[in-house]
Parts: structure tokens; sequence; C-alpha cells
């Protein structure tokens, strides 16, 4: 008999290596067709349409060119801006302002809700979880009724000399960091909260015995351990920060530009869909690069915690 004939039990089954490998497929076949036409197909697509070209009516002539990676790069019929390039710079900058602020405000609620009883945790929890219950618009919106002239926090930036009397937060740069930390913060708490209820506390006792201060405890005891949750959290947050439109084009006014409102504007208003998919193929790139850095820099991979 050859290998894939030969007679084999498998979970208490009579079975073949073909038999096992046709069941296999199977059963990953509908994952598979799903990432297949929802992720493959239009990835392929956009690869092609960007390298066409856009008609004089906004219709699409497919004809192999660079002209909309060129215009990306800044080079126009004028000569070279560097308008785009600071889009990229300022959608970088944004997402990675955002997921620092995220981390440094989800690791306090993360440890709190930890100590909590377990009976009140999942109740915490839901409370984190409920505001994503609630479109991203509608959550736009509720800011701009907290930032609108005369309301405590407007009242406190004008006597803090940040805004004119009878002025609002919005829009602002301000707003706009306001709105993405608040959309994507309990993308981070969930993550580190799973990873600070499996602290082992010997290992951080040990860290204080050894007269560790607070900050050489977290750093070589607490930090490791809950790299898992904070790298899955930072991954979860930076990723779709780079590319969100909603929250700066709405607190920001139109005026703050990222890359996710230069493509909504390309297959939007401006029907130049094979420069937009130029731009998502930058920001799927950028996206790409960011998952192998933070792969490779991924403290997790320690199985030992050096507490010394």
């Amino acid at each position: 008999m050859t290998e894939r004939t030969e007679k084999i039990i498998w979970n208490g089954e009579l079975s073949t290596w073909r038999r096992l490998a046709l069941r296999g497929f199977a059963y990953l076949s509908p994952g598979l067709l799903w990432l297949l036409g929802l992720l493959v197909l239009p990835g392929i697509a956009l690869i092609f349409l960007s390298f066409a070209r856009r008609g004089e009516y906004g219709n699409v002539i497919w004809s192999f060119t660079l002209h909309n990676y060129n215009s990306l790069l800044g080079f126009g019929p004028f000569g070279w801006t560097a308008d785009n390039l600071m889009i990229i710079w300022r959608s970088i900058v944004v997402a990675f302002v955002t997921t620092v602020v995220c981390i440094v405000m989800a690791y306090p609620v993360a440890f709190f809700i930890a100590s909590r009883p377990k009976s009140s945790r999942y109740l915490w929890l839901i409370l984190v979880i409920v505001p994503q219950w609630t479109n991203t618009v509608i959550r736009a919106y509720a800011w701009f009724l907290l930032l609108a002239p005369g309301t405590p926090l407007a009242r406190l930036a004008t006597l803090l000399k940040l805004i004119p009397a009878g002025g609002s937060l919005y829009p602002s740069a301000f707003a706009v960091y306001l709105g993405m930390v608040s959309m994507y913060l309990p993308f981070i708490i969930l993550p580190l909260y799973a990873s600070v209820e499996q602290l082992d506390w010997s290992l951080v006792e040990a860290a204080r015995d050894l007269y560790g201060t607070p900050l050489r405890v977290f750093m070589q005891a607490i930090l490791p351990q809950t790299a898992p949750g904070l790298m899955a959290g930072t991954i979860l947050t930076f990723v779709p920060a780079m590319g969100s439109f909603v929250v700066p084009d709405l607190l920001g006014g139109s005026k703050y530009m990222l890359l996710g409102n230069l493509i909504e504007q390309q297959f939007g208003a401006s029907r130049n869909w094979p420069y937009g998919a130029a731009i998502s193929m930058a920001l799927m790139a950028l996206t790409l690069v960011s998952l192998v850095y933070f792969k490779k820099a991924d403290p997790g991979r320690k199985k030992e915690f050096d507490v010394l």
C-alpha cells in the first residue's frame, strides 16, 4: 500500500490519509472562500486599479501607468510638492500618539478591573465595551456637544488662554486626538486585562523584595508578562488608526487630512479611483510594515523574566 491509501486510525475511526485531507479541506474551505472573496480578490483588484488612469469624466481607463504613484510621491504637472508625504507622516504620527496615550490610560484601567471581585469584573468590562455598540459617527458627533462653546471643557480652555472667549475646542488637532483615543481605547484595555488577570504576582513581589523601584518593577516584572496583551492591543489600535477618516473628518473640520480622508476623497467627490487605489496600496504597505515591526519587536517572546 502507498502512504496515501494506507489505513490509519484517527480519533477511533478507520480512515486513510486522502480521506483525512479531503475532510480537512472541507472544514477549511468556508473560511478560505471568505478570505478569498473579501480580502484576496479585492486586494488584487486594487493592485490592478492603482496602475490604471482616470478618464475625462471620472471613468477608469485600463492602461498601465505609474502616474498615480508619482502623484502620491508628490510629482505633478507643476513640479514636486510634499503635501502627500506630509499626510502620510501625519497619519503615522496620529496613529502613534493615539496608541501611546491609549496604552498609558489602559494599564491603570486594566489593573483596576483585574483587582475587582470576580462577581463585578464582567460589569466593568461591559462598561468598557458598551460605547463600541454605538455608531462611530454618533460618538464623534457627541464630542461636538462636549467641545462646543460654553461647555465646561471650553470654559476651562478659555481660562487657560488656549482658545478665545466664546470659542470651541473643535475643529482642532486636540479634538481629533481626543476622539481617536476615545474610539480605540477599549481595543487596548481588553487584551491588557486578559494579560493582567494572569499575572504571576510572585515575580512582582520578588522584584519588590530586591528593592526595585516602581518603574523597575513595572519594566522587568510586569511588562514582560503583559507583553502579549500589550502587543495585541497595539496592533488593534495603531493599524486602524492610520486609516481612520470619520473622526479626523468630523472633529478636524475637514482640515486635518489623513490617509483615510484622502482615500475617501478620491473614491468620493474626486472620482479618481485609480489614484485612490494607489493611496490604499500605500496604506496597506504601511500596515504590513507595522505588523512586521511589531512581530520582531514583540517582547513577549522572552520566556524568562529578569527581576534582578
